[in-house]
């Protein structure tokens, strides 16, 4: 039956192609060599596509045959071995096989004779274990792919579940002229390669799993057929015409299977797996011996070697022992080159060292590969377009790379050209197209990763200038709050105070003020402990070593300047109260207020942080670490519930407390002011900025920015004139304070509650889902995820956060009706649920960016370990992003809004019965001016990204997805703009 299935594989075919001449009898006239051990063997680090690996030992460490010598360093890397039995004698930068000659980090290791293994452990139950730990295993064996780039095999077999696998290929083609390793690896370990395969099927489950080879290789074939009939495999055996490069990935899979991989794609994407016949072999060696990948089979061929051959050869040899080993002739070595002709390249010295990749040593005479001819003119003959195996337009990139028109060529697909150089090979003017298309493509990666650190750069930037203004009003708040408590207790001291005890009574506010100036400076300092220590966190989290010691280092300090503030603190005397007790009496209620206010809003704090603590313990039981903070959080909750007892004990109401609530009024009242003053001010700044931006594009609501910018100032000017005039302020402040009503407390406490409880349900959605997100991606199936936790709490999350909704809903109801009736009453209460608004909206402006920041910063990371798009997309990062900016806009446009729709408190109580008809068509047309703005500036906004999208394709999918959220918000505003427009009619008529 598998006869049959042999002899009936479909055989397709691939655009273009030649027919260099083979040279590959050369190295097969003699069986497989094996080398002798050299003096040294040079291990670099970065003998595969992506980080390199991480050096485990040092310098002098003995080390066994097939020991852990490296290990991964991050997602994209893998794992490195002695190849024999030594001691490391150096960790240095030496020269390693590279285009441009480049030297890298390796780890030097004498051998000591003795090939001395170290334990192996076969993973024998490999059928019975879940296939993710089959993979973790394979990367700690060090595989990764041998016939290509060097991609880490458990990578690409963890890429190849986002799809079902139709076809699993096995690419045994080895078009490259010269190269027979592949050919000698068949002929020599058949039933390896079979068994690697088999091993290989079980991971990845493909319905049809074929054994692509190209028709040069009779051996290898019969040999192939000859155990897959004995074995009664279903494995198909597909033999294809000699041509190059039909060895290529995407050709191959063409040839296989007739279906072409889309540009920008890969074969994963459209259910098909590739993997090397060395790959195969080695995976067996790991899974069924327990042998890490330590040597690999290597071509030695060219006129300048008198026993070209075959060898498998130790990782790390020396190309110039192998030279030896062939008995190479230097008077005829011309050129060195690591590879095939077509797509390899020289070598500058032959004291680099073999790698994982590395399947073909060169060594060419003059004769047999002559200089190049001089480039000429092209003649547009066209032979290059039907020679290239990817379809492209050979002719039209060399012109576009010639006059540095990147962004034509990446139109071009100039990123598909797969470098194979058929097109230079047929080229009757000698010109080397594929040298230019390099040149390009590193020209493109270049100014792709001068944007990105641009953007990152002015991110930082901005960040900094927020958080220095926010730090700088910050202070001054700070500074005017001592300012203000300093002259007004000063004030009550001297009317307390008989005459003889002035100098006692005088030193209280200072030594206060010192308190204070010290509690400021230890809560600055404990939010940059706070900060250091989740930075140290993520370090230790990415494993860098220098940066952990470093922040290690100033986490230190800050313990160290803290505890001394605080031993400071305590040293401070308390202001004794020196006036008889009926004074004390009088002056004293605001204090104890304070004191009691501060205990309170500790217990809640203490409070919270020990809820936190004791989920975490409930999900780890046996973390001793945090038992013992629960301990120390219970006790500070015991002591500030024993304050707050204490404090209400002693807290009594008095005349005098409600002879010191206006003055309190009128300080708040002052301080409303100038924070409506600095609104105001910001509101002027932001209009500005629409205004600017407008007249950028030349909107048509630019006379109703230009508006609205006066009216914003004119604003601002009010409230300015109000702070010079603060008696007026004052005087206003004592008639509405004893108008307002006390339930408003209660209520802004409810709504506040509410809030709370609102982010905690939304928080334990969110947490819920990730978490959910995560057991998938590690690719657990739906029975598993089901019998965990998270989903029960996923839905007891979801019906908590639609409760609070619908409570919020029925209150925001009656919210309107409650606000009329108590909007005469109590002013002062409404315009301080403004600046909580106004607060919170700064709050979650923040909140927005450091989302946009860190999202980008992670997807930037990704692009930094080598993932590719789809693996991006598939991670949370872009969703992330997505909908941090969508909720950044949508916050920008609130506080436009709120900015500019605020009154001054004067206004609000001086408004008559006749304003407050008109008040609704005003913010009515205000509102529509703002809809407009909004429409003019998400139009604007798209007309950018599509530009944007032209001049940068290869981020089509996020640009897409951005021009996809911004039409969604044009589509709102423009419905709201037509049913205020349309509102404004109705009120029009029946006015």
């Amino acid at each position: 039956m598998s006869a049959v299935n042999m002899q009936t594989a479909n055989v397709f075919s691939f655009h273009g192609g030649i027919h260099p001449q083979e040279n590959k009898a050369q190295s097969l006239q003699l069986p497989l060599g094996r080398p002798s051990l050299p003096s040294e063997l040079i291990l670099p680090l970065g003998q595969h596509i992506g980080q390199s690996s991480r050096p485990l030992v040092k310098v002098g460490d003995k080390v066994l045959k097939g020991e852990t010598i490296a290990i991964n360093n991050g997602f994209l890397s893998s794992f490195l071995h002695a190849p024999t039995s030594g001691t490391i004698a150096a960790i240095e930068e030496r020269l390693i096989a590279h285009p441009s000659g480049l030297s890298d980090l390796c780890i030097i290791l004498i051998p000591d004779g003795n090939e001395t293994w170290t334990k192996l452990e076969p993973l024998s139950n490999w059928q019975d274990i879940s296939k993710t730990d089959v993979l973790a295993y394979l990367s700690e064996m060090g595989i990764i792919g041998m016939g290509g780039a060097g991609f880490p095999t458990q990578v690409k077999l963890q890429g190849a579940h986002k799809n079902p696998l139709t076809h699993f290929i096995i690419n045994a083609a080895e078009c490259e002229p010269y190269i027979t390793a592949d050919d000698m690896l068949i002929r020599e370990k058949t039933l390896e390669l079979i068994l690697g395969i088999e091993i290989l099927q079980h991971l990845v489950e493909a319905d049809n799993v074929v054994i692509g080879i190209e028709d040069n290789k009779p051996t290898a074939i019969a040999a192939l057929k000859s155990l897959l009939t004995k074995r009664n495999s279903k494995i198909q055996l597909a033999v294809v015409p000699t041509k190059y490069p039909s060895g290529g990935e995407k050709q191959l899979i063409q040839l296989l299977t007739g279906k072409e991989v889309p540009s920008g794609q890969y074969p994963a994407d459209i259910g098909i797996l590739c993997q090397n016949v060395g790959t195969c072999v080695a995976v067996h060696d790991a899974i069924t011996l327990g042998k890490p990948l330590i040597s690999r089979f290597t071509t030695l061929t060219g006129d300048a070697l008198k026993n070209p051959q075959n060898v498998e050869v130790l990782l790390g040899t020396p190309v110039a022992h192998l030279l030896d080993y062939a008995d190479s002739e230097q008077k005829k070595l011309s050129r060195l080159i690591m590879g095939g002709p077509m797509m390899g390249y020289t070598l500058d010295s032959a004291a680099v060292p073999i790698v994982k990749t590395s399947n073909c040593i060169l060594a060419a005479s003059k004769k047999e590969l002559p200089p190049p001819a001089p480039e000429q003119a092209c003649i547009r003959c066209g032979m290059c377009e039907q020679a290239c195996p990817a379809s492209l337009l050979p002719q039209q990139l060399l012109w576009f790379s010639k006059s540095q028109e990147f962004e034509k060529a990446e139109h071009h697909n100039l990123f598909d050209c797969i470098e194979c150089g058929a097109c230079s090979y047929v080229c009757p003017s000698s010109i080397p197209l594929v040298q230019y298309y390099r040149h390009s493509k590193s020209s493109i990666r270049e100014a792709r990763e001068a944007n990105v650190k641009s953007d990152l750069a002015k991110q930082r930037f901005e960040a900094r200038k927020a958080r220095q203004d926010a730090e700088a009003a910050e202070k001054e708040a700070k500074r005017l709050a001592r300012q203000k408590a300093t002259s007004s207790k000063a004030t009550d001291a001297k009317k307390a105070a008989p005459a003889k005890a002035a100098p006692t009574a005088a030193a209280a506010p200072a030594s206060n003020d010192e308190s204070k100036k010290l509690k400021v400076d230890i809560a600055i300092g404990k939010s940059k402990l706070k900060k250091l220590q989740k930075q140290l966190l993520e370090a230790q989290e990415n494993e860098h070593v220098e940066e952990i010691n470093n922040l290690q280092l100033q986490v230190t300090d800050q313990e160290k300047t803290i505890a001394s503030l605080e031993e400071q603190l305590a040293q401070v005397p308390s202001a004794a109260p020196v006036a008889p007790v009926e004074n004390t009496a009088k002056a004293s209620p605001a204090p104890v207020s304070d004191e009691l206010k501060k205990a309170k809003v500790d217990v809640a704090l203490i409070g919270v942080k020990l809820k936190k603590l004791q989920k975490q313990l409930s999900e780890t039981p046996d973390d001793q670490e945090l038992k013992d903070k629960i301990s120390t959080f219970e006790t500070d909750l015991k002591a500030a519930q024993d304050t707050v007892s204490k404090l209400s004990e002693n807290t009594q109401p008095s005349a005098n407390t409600a002879a010191a609530e206006p003055k309190a009024v009128i300080s708040d009242e002052l301080k409303k002011l100038k924070i409506d003053a600095a609104i105001a001010k910001a509101a002027v700044k932001k209009v500005e900025k629409a205004l600017k931006k407008a007249e950028e594009i030349n909107a048509p609501e630019i006379e109703a920015i230009r508006q609205q910018l006066q009216e914003a100032q004119q604003r601002a000017d009010e409230l300015e004139k109000a702070l010079a005039n603060p008696e007026a302020v004052m005087q206003k402040a004592e008639s509405t304070s004893a108008k307002a009503e006390p339930a408003t407390n209660f209520d802004a406490d409810a709504i506040k509650k509410r809030k709370i409880d609102l982010a905690i349900a939304k928080a334990g959605v969110k947490k819920a889902e990730k978490n959910i997100q995560l057991l998938k991606e590690q690719g657990k199936d739906e029975a598993e995820i089901n019998a965990s936790e998270w989903p029960s709490k996923l839905k007891e999350a979801q019906d908590k956060l639609a409760v609070l909704e619908k409570e919020q809903a029925a209150e925001t109801t009656k919210s309107p009706a409650t606000t009329e009736a108590s909007a005469p009453a109590a002013p002062v209460a409404t315009e301080n649920v403004d600046a909580d608004a106004a607060k919170k909206r700064k709050i979650d402006l923040a909140i927005a960016k450091a989302g946009i920041k860190k999202a980008e910063k992670n997807i930037q990371l990704l692009k930094d370990q080598g993932k590719d798009e789809s693996e991006i997309e598939a991670s949370e990062w872009p969703k992330k992003l997505i909908e941090a900016q969508q909720k950044l806009a949508a916050l920008e446009a609130e506080e436009s809004t709120s900015a500019t729709s605020v009154s001054t408190p004067v206004e609000k109580t001086a408004a008559a019965d006749s304003e407050a008809k008109v008040e609704p068509e005003m913010d009515l047309a205000t509102q529509i001016k703002k809809e407009k703005i909004a429409v003019a500036l998400a139009k604007a906004q798209i007309n950018k990204l599509n530009k944007r999208l032209e001049s940068t394709p290869e981020d089509a999918d996020s640009i897409n997805q951005e021009i996809t959220a911004t039409e969604q918000r044009l589509q709102s505003a423009e419905i709201l703009l037509e049913k205020l427009i349309h509102s404004q009619t109705n009120m029009q008529e029946n006015r």
